[in-house]
């Protein structure tokens, strides 16, 4: 394929890079591409582990930013190539990844070759596998062989937020609540023990369940706890031995993975609790210094973010993150998905102006 031209607007590189299909598990043309527009720029250190490429500056400033983006895709849906299409009189980029989160790719890199003397250092991540299982995910990889990268003052994770600062997120976690019966042939039904039956109440806890909505350092962060997943039976003549409830539950990262948990756990009080995934959130991170500045700079409103994101990692790590990037977070992985170009700009417009100051 040809080199992408990080002459070209942020705006062209979005749908440049768009209709490079890059699901998960095929990022490495892409990733190809990345690589060598970095190692063409001579005042970036170029790192690659797998499809994640790191490029920063070493021009020996009192602090660091990283700043981060993942370059995989949910699968496509008949929504690439990309188009251009006009709503309610806006112009927007419509097609797979235009909102998670290529746009914001896309203004990186644009900044990553013509940001030459920034105020601060940079590092700047392009790493894959961030739509699956965690354990599959480039941060993941490059945390355990190369941590050093991770080193900053603060960090920027282009997830799609509106154009506005989304501090921190929410925590994730998963688990499978079960019943148990007794099986028998459905013509005898009360020789056993109906596990589906025995699952009502688990239901009915989730119905009349309340989410919470918790401050955290000046943002209210929303949880929820719902079912996702149902199974159970054998056969359409058997009585089942077995229900299986898949319950997911975003909490507020004002609660460690450990206080969800025991929180799920009188939840559903009396069943058979499994915890198949759990994630720890991140506080918002904008009592950083830094970060205010950022704040103030851009000219945002900070909001929290609701779902889990890489800026969990960093938090972790002991950097306080954020989310800043184009797109409406509800259209991310819709099949209508698609990005305002003004949006694309006013990003750019903001991260550049931050650091060239």
């Amino acid at each position: 394929m040809p080199a992408l031209d990080l002459t070209s607007s942020s705006v062209d590189l979005t749908r440049t890079i768009c209709d490079i299909p890059s699901v998960s598990g095929d990022e490495k043309v892409l990733a190809d591409l990345i690589f060598d527009a970095m190692t063409a720029l001579d005042h970036l250190e170029v790192y690659r582990d797998g499809d994640t490429i790191v490029a920063r500056t070493q021009l020996g400033r009192a602090q660091r930013v990283v700043i981060a983006g993942h370059i995989d895709t949910v699968p496509i849906n008949a929504n690439v190539p990309t188009r251009d299409a006009v709503i309610d009189g806006e112009a927007y980029i419509w097609g797979r990844g235009t909102v998670d989160m290529k746009a914001g790719v896309a203004v990186q890199l644009k900044l990553a070759a013509e940001l030459v003397d920034p105020r601060v250092d940079i590092t700047w991540m392009w790493y894959d596998h961030e739509e699956v299982d965690a354990d599959l995910n480039g941060l993941t990889r490059l945390a355990a062989t190369r941590p050093d990268l991770f080193a900053g003052d603060f960090a920027i994770l282009g997830e799609p937020s509106g154009g506005q600062v989304e501090g921190g997120c929410n925590g994730n976690l998963r688990a499978i609540v079960r019943t148990h019966g007794v099986r028998s042939h459905s013509a005898r039904s009360w020789i056993g023990e109906n596990a589906i039956h025995t699952a009502a109440p688990i239901l009915a806890r989730l119905a009349e369940y309340r989410a919470r909505e918790i401050d955290v350092d000046g943002l209210v962060y929303r949880e929820g706890l719902n079912a996702v997943r149902i199974t159970g039976g054998i056969a359409g003549n058997v009585i089942p031995d077995l229900c299986e409830v898949e319950v997911n539950y975003r909490f507020a990262p004002s609660l460690t993975v450990e206080q969800a948990s025991d929180h799920v756990r009188d939840v559903f009080a009396g069943f058979d609790v499994e915890f198949v995934d759990r994630a720890a959130g991140a506080r918002p991170g904008l009592d950083a210094p830094l970060a205010q500045e950022f704040v103030a700079a851009v000219g945002a409103e900070p909001r929290p973010k609701y779902g889990w994101t890489d800026v969990a990692r960093f938090s972790a790590m002991g950097v306080p993150a954020v989310n800043y990037g184009p797109g409406d977070p509800h259209l991310a992985h819709h099949d209508e998905e698609r990005v305002p170009v003004a949006q694309i700009e006013d990003v750019e417009r903001g991260l550049r102006a931050w650091l060239s100051t």
